[in-house]
């Protein structure tokens, strides 16, 4: 019944808009366009009335539900800025699995953990690819990405490579010093600010921090405070990504985007012909360094990269393209999301004065006052643990997990068809109320030992063997880069805890406005800008 009434407002008020439309057509031109957008709408019409004619074998198993969508727009009108909440109200009134269409563009939403469970390890085998979005096209180094490569032999073989030479334990452990300087800086900043009587930009501090770790550990500089060129790096690759995020939008004009009516795939790809030229420079600077065999120069991961480049035995062959696009992805995803993990956290503690104190009571027990937190203190502070947990269930990094259906699959007694994109809400299955208690509170108790709701060790729950708690995905496509962002996200909190008192600025009353950012990274909308207080 309420489908009916609600096809029959949609009629009703589809019809006046057409109408008000033709009382304001005033040139031929507006004459045509209006009957060109009249046949376009009964064409459409037509297909779906043909497609509902079609008889059903009863063996065929029904695609996804779907709310009521309007033509050519589709649920775009179900939308809100903050585009994971969105998802997450159409679930709650649709069900876990549901179908929407933007503009031209289909896809499939998954919303809670049973259903995750049947994408992520039942089928796995079966969306183990990433689909392309609107950048693709535009992108120089097509077929050579990392991070939304096809499964296939290439794909493989740089997941094998990142997991045992690149981010492997003991090239982390080379580089311990590397996270410990920049952490200290972190630290000299904020003394500074404090010093002059200043609040620090949190965001920009934990944005220069993590900025400056990876420019170092690839290329051996800073981006922040080093060489122009490393600097000039970090701003196009965040150029880069926001591009690219306009231009997936695009996809909602479908076989239209072609036009690139923003100039947004313009500017892409010349933004990133300025990438490839400063970092083919830098390429060549490393291996004029490396063949001068400056036996006192530590290796960084830009020349593991080039020195398998120049391996005749390797197991595959990588290009030149295939490296710079490796850095590209590893600066897009290695240093905004977890700048904005740690932003989160610290936001959550300071409306959480109970949990900050308890946490600094643990680093006082286990470190001390006066030394600094190590990476090697990290196991011993559980609490320290429960809070990062907790952080990233409510606030995780890549709150959409993408994956595409390689062939006709059933999930949840619907069928998905072979290429369709699916979106996996992350955000959504780790505050299901069928999963955890008080799930949209704060509440890193949830995560100690002996409580009803622990999921298991450590090790399981950050690889997404539970599927109720998925911040880094899970199997094969899991992030790659989980390892290193354990080491530098609690160790930077216990930081700012164990070394600062802090006051919110602003006019806010005091607590920090843990409002969501528009789009789909699911960030904090209001800058975090506080003032510290060195405690001695």
């Amino acid at each position: 019944m309420y489908r009916n009434q609600e096809k029959k407002r949609l009629s009703h008020n589809t019809m006046k808009a057409m109408t008000t439309i033709f009382d304001n057509i005033t040139s031929p031109s507006q004459f045509w366009s209006f009957w060109f957008i009249i046949a376009l709408l009964l064409h459409l019409l037509l297909k779906k009335i043909l497609t509902k004619s079609k008889p059903s074998s009863p063996n065929t198993t029904k695609p996804p539900p779907s709310p009521p969508a309007l033509p050519l727009i589709g649920h775009l009108h179900l939308l809100t800025p903050v585009i994971v909440t969105s998802f997450q109200t159409l679930a709650r009134r649709y069900g876990p699995l549901i179908e929407i269409r933007l503009g031209a563009s289909k896809c499939v939403i998954v919303s809670t953990a049973a259903v995750a469970k049947e994408i992520l390890k039942t089928h796995e085998h079966n969306f183990l690819s990433r689909p392309e979005f609107g950048a693709s096209e535009y992108f120089i180094y097509r077929g050579s990405r990392f991070v939304m490569a096809q499964y296939g032999p290439y794909w493989r073989f740089m997941k094998k490579l990142t997991m045992t030479r690149l981010l492997s334990p003991p090239q982390l452990a080379v580089s311990t010093a590397i996270r410990s300087d920049e952490i200290v800086k972190l630290v000299e900043r904020i003394e500074a600010s404090s010093r002059e009587g200043k609040p620090s930009d949190m965001r920009l501090e934990f944005t220069t921090l993590t900025n400056n770790i990876i420019s170092r550990m690839l290329l051996s500089t800073r981006c922040c405070g080093g060489k122009d060129e490393a600097k000039e790096i970090k701003e196009l690759a965040w150029r880069i990504n926001m591009l690219a995020g306009k231009l997936s939008l695009g996809d909602i004009l479908g076989a239209l985007k072609v036009f690139d009516f923003s100039g947004n795939g313009k500017k892409f790809v010349e933004t990133l012909k300025k990438f490839d030229g400063l970092v083919e420079r830098i390429m060549k600077e490393h291996e004029a360094a490396i063949d001068s065999g400056d036996e006192e120069r530590k290796k960084d991961l830009l020349d593991i990269l080039l020195e398998i480049y120049n391996d005749p035995n390797a197991d595959m062959k990588i290009t030149r393209t295939d490296i710079k696009s490796f850095l590209l992805d590893l600066f897009m995803a290695g240093t905004d999301t977890t700048a904005t993990a740690m932003l989160w956290a610290m936001g959550e503690l300071l409306n959480c004065p109970e949990s900050l104190q308890k946490l600094r009571k643990e680093i006082t027990s286990v470190v001390g006052n006066k030394k600094p937190v190590q990476e090697s203190d990290l196991p011993n502070l559980p609490y320290l643990r429960a809070i990062v947990n907790e952080t990233l269930r409510l606030h995780p990094s890549a709150p959409i997990i993408i994956r595409e259906c390689l062939d006709d699959c059933n999930i949840n007694d619907s069928l998905i068809k072979a290429k369709t994109r699916v979106l996996i809400n992350a955000y959504a299955v780790m505050r299901d109320p069928e999963s955890w208690s008080e799930p949209d509170k704060f509440l890193p108790e949830r995560f100690l030992e002996g409580s009803h709701e622990n999921i298991g060790s450590h090790r399981m729950e950050m690889k997404g063997q539970n599927f109720r708690y998925i911040p880094f995905g899970s199997g094969k496509r899991g992030c790659p880069g989980s390892s290193l962002a354990l080491l530098v996200f609690p160790r930077a909190i216990a930081t700012m805890v164990q070394r600062f008192d802090w006051k919110i600025g602003g006019d806010n009353g005091g607590n920090v406005d843990l409002t969501l950012g528009s789009g789909f990274a699911a960030e904090m909308a209001t800058p975090l800008i506080c003032y510290a207080n060195p405690i001695l």
